[in-house]
């Protein structure tokens, strides 16, 4: 088995009874099956203390597939992993070049229950792995071995003094070179080379002088690549590093020492410089940690103000909040009145008004007004935190791109090899076998093997990746991962839900129709007794019509769910039910209520039914509005080149009809169960190719774990929303999906650029070098210049605007 592949055992908690288990683990495995880095999943019994226990069995690649993507798709089933297998994210240090990504994932690649995904672009390895054996010291302590030191990517920040001391002065100027490491390296090798060329041309010193020189100058710029090159043979890997090395050392034995000195400096400046670049990148990410405030104003029990360190802060704590100080915490205005900015979290240019019950987030910058807020969650879960997290965590795994270039790679650079052999063997005897051929076309085939060698190739892709994510995020957009970016940009049709993401999602009752000489407020309350239980926007718009009208809030008991139906419960005794006419179809008089209904849907309003104790006793009619830039948003889609959107709906047909004739929608499908949902999607993909949909996350889950990518919109404190979809917009705000699929697209244009570019310059520079066009040094030049290339260029896209 390829070593790219890991066969995982994860226990599952599943549902209680029978038909809901077989429902949720036929769920589960078909769309465990569809996720590209799967290669066989089936479910077992496993023996646990003496009883079968429901065990996923599953080989799969980690770096495309992590166990949160299957995670996901449990929670969308129904399904909870149990806690065996844990996961933790790094942060690296002592990694200098891609390949020390293959370093890191080859050095723990024989433990067993461990499994390694490294990003050299924002320099961290996440560890999934099984608690029961595994111990994470000694996974560290295999990778200080290779000289990479890891600490946690998150947790608490260290209290940061108002005045630094001289030692802490002296520590932070000594922590530059090691955290530039590798253009210390190559700044110490580049002063030797420029001393040792002064020292030749005009000091006239002889070449045996400047020799050491040179060589001091090469072991200094090299010491990287020499490590890395160590690693990679150790293995019996051939890679970038291999190749770069080869060639200098080849120059040397030729006599050109300075050349490959040369060489091996501007390799590693090359790298440095690739590494600069990206480091805005992940600047980017990072800055979002400072945005949370070190301190926090609590109230104490006797009212007075004390300053503490926020993330001392416990829920149920308040907080005092002055003008223009971030929040420390997630929580609720308990009291004052003034304008929040939450750009950092939802991306929102317009500040949000907040009053008393208005939920706050940490990061977010209060206006002109004094609140008073408390704490409603720790400082490592608030929404921000998880953000953050989540954003972390994309940057490990691998897009399809990143991981075909390192296919290639693993072919091309033994070919690379095998091309400087021949031209080294080869050509010398069909010119004749001269000594001064040997040497010649040792020289060329030098050239040749630094030209060939895919260092843009390698850079490009992570770094439009890691680009990506880093805008996004700025945007208000949380994009879990290179391979979710591309299929942003693939995107060829769009499923939506109506309620709540093309609608406002705040219905509102239009009209109560008494039944049967019923009274219509008894009716009103007993229906929002029922709808209480349930979080939907239509029960909820049931409930506030009815406190508004007086109603006591007495809640129903043994209230129970018919999906996409409706809900029943007892109320004073008896059994009242509240849905669409699906929920009373064995009632032979529903046909009584269906005029009612069917009349108030010709009017564009939703319409539901309430019975009591077998008789129904009124029609309910609900009405809600398209948010204002959903009509702009369809329009934006087919401007990027979507082909079809399409609405999805529980909600009746003429209602359906009504939003999507006047958002222009190419199809709509009503009346539809979960289920249906589901087969609708299917049907969407089999059509069309790549399909999103777009949802709020936690009633369209099953939808949205069916599309090729699930988009929930309105996320902001939403932890399930949050940790289930492959993207998350997190202000309910259509313009940002717009921008997500813009952004996307963007992605792959730079990504295919970068590519162009990374094979354009082997293309022409490997033949010239070849044929003796081109000398080592220049090689280098042009070869490290196309390397900073495709990582500038990817640098735009952290620039890219959402309406570009």
């Amino acid at each position: 088995m390829p070593r790219s592949a890991a066969t995982i055992d994860v226990p599952l908690l599943l549902p209680a009874e029978a038909p809901a288990r077989e429902q949720a683990l036929r769920h589960f495995l078909r769309h465990v099956r569809e996720e590209a880095g799967v290669r066989a999943a089936e479910v077992r019994d496993t023996p646990l203390n003496g009883a079968p226990q429901p065990t996923l069995h599953v080989t799969l690649n980690p770096r495309t597939t992590p166990l949160e993507a299957l995670h996901r798709i449990a929670r969308h089933s129904g399904i909870e992993f149990r806690e065996r297998w844990g996961s933790v994210l790094w942060r690296v240090e002592g990694m200098v070049s891609p390949k020390s990504e293959e370093a890191i994932e080859a050095a723990l690649a024989d433990l067993a229950n461990v499994h390694a995904s490294a990003s050299f672009a924002s320099k961290t390895v996440r560890i999934e792995f099984d608690r029961q054996s595994c111990a994470l010291p000694e996974v560290a302590m295999r990778l200080a071995r290779l000289g990479f030191r890891v600490r946690p990517a998150r947790g608490p920040r260290a209290a940061a003094p108002l005045r630094r001391s001289v030692a802490e002065r002296v520590a932070w100027v000594w922590s530059i070179p090691r955290e530039y490491a590798e253009f210390t390296a190559a700044a110490l090798g580049g002063a030797l080379l420029a001393a040792g060329f002064l020292a030749e041309k005009a000091g006239g010193a002889p070449p045996a002088a400047t020799l050491p020189i040179y060589i001091l100058a090469a072991v200094a710029a090299g010491w990287f690549t020499a490590r890395d090159t160590a690693l990679s043979l150790a293995r019996f890997r051939f890679n970038i590093d291999v190749l770069m090395f080869v060639a200098a050392i080849g120059a040397g034995l030729l006599g050109h020492m300075a050349e490959g000195a040369l060489l091996l400096v501007l390799f590693a400046l090359g790298h440095a410089g690739e590494d600069m670049a990206m480091s805005r990148a992940r600047k980017a990410i990072q800055a979002l940690h400072e945005i949370v405030p070190d301190t926090a104003n609590r109230i104490e029990p006797d009212g007075s103000v004390r300053a503490v360190r926020a993330e001392e802060l416990a829920v149920a704590d308040r907080v005092l909040v002055r003008p223009g100080e971030r929040i420390p915490a997630d929580g609720a205005v308990v009291e004052g009145v003034s304008a929040v900015d939450q750009a950092a979290i939802t991306g929102e240019s317009v500040p949000v008004e907040k009053s008393a019950g208005s939920p706050v987030f940490a990061g977010t910058v209060n206006g002109d007004g004094a609140l008073t807020i408390a704490v409603e969650k720790p400082s490592t879960e608030t929404t921000l935190a998880k953000a953050i997290r989540l954003v972390e965590e994309a940057q490990t795994r691998k897009s399809p791109t990143e991981l075909f270039t390192a296919r290639i790679e693993r072919w091309y650079v033994p070919a690379v090899l095998i091309a400087t052999g021949a031209l080294l063997v080869v050509m010398p005897i069909a010119a004749g076998g001269a000594f001064e051929h040997w040497k010649t076309w040792f020289y060329r085939s030098m050239a040749f093997l630094t030209a060939a060698s895919p260092c843009a190739l390698a850079i490009g892709t992570p770094a439009a990746v890691l680009s990506a994510l880093a805008r996004a995020a700025r945007m208000g957009v949380l994009i879990k991962g290179g391979a979710h970016l591309e299929t942003l940009g693939k995107v060829r049709a769009v499923a939506f839900d109506k309620t709540g993401t093309l609608t406002l999602g705040r219905p509102r009752v239009a009209a109560v129709r008494p039944l049967a000489g019923a009274d219509e407020s008894a009716a009103l309350f007993a229906a929002a007794a029922v709808e209480a239980a349930s979080a939907h926007p239509l029960a909820q718009a049931i409930v506030e019509e009815a406190r508004a009208r007086g109603w006591d809030g007495a809640h129903a008991s043994s209230v129970e769910q018919a999906v996409g139906r409706g809900l029943r419960g007892i109320v004073a005794g008896e059994t009242v039910e509240v849905g669409s006419l699906r929920l009373f179809a064995d009632d032979p008089r529903a046909g009584e209520v269906r005029p009612i209904i069917e009349s108030l849907e010709r009017e564009g309003a939703t319409a539901v039914a309430v019975r009591r104790a077998g008789a129904f006793v009124a029609v309910i009619a609900l009405a809600d509005t398209e948010r204002p830039e959903a009509a702009a948003m369809i329009r934006g889609l087919r401007a990027l080149g979507v082909r079809r959107t399409v609405m999805l709906t529980g909600d009746n047909k003429h209602v359906a009809a009504a939003v999507a004739s006047r958002l222009e929608l190419d199809e709509f499908h009503a009346g539809l169960l979960p289920e249906d949902k589901m087969d609708a999607i299917a049907d969407l993909r089999r059509r069309e190719g790549v399909v999103a949909m777009l949802g709020d996350g936690v009633n369209d889950a099953p939808a949205l774990a069916a599309a090729s990518l699930g988009v929930a919109m309105g996320v902001a404190g939403s932890d399930v929303a949050l940790e289930t979809a492959d993207v998350a917009l997190m202000h309910d705000d259509l313009s940002r999906f717009t921008g997500a699929i813009r952004l996307g697209r963007s992605a792959r244009a730079v990504i295919r650029q970068n590519l162009v570019i990374a094979m354009g310059v082997i293309a022409v520079l490997a033949p010239l070098a070849a044929a003796g066009y081109t000398t080592i040094g220049w090689a280098v030049v042009f070869h490290e210049g196309s390397t900073v290339v495709v990582a500038l260029n990817a640098l735009r896209l952290l620039r890219r605007s959402a309406a570009e």
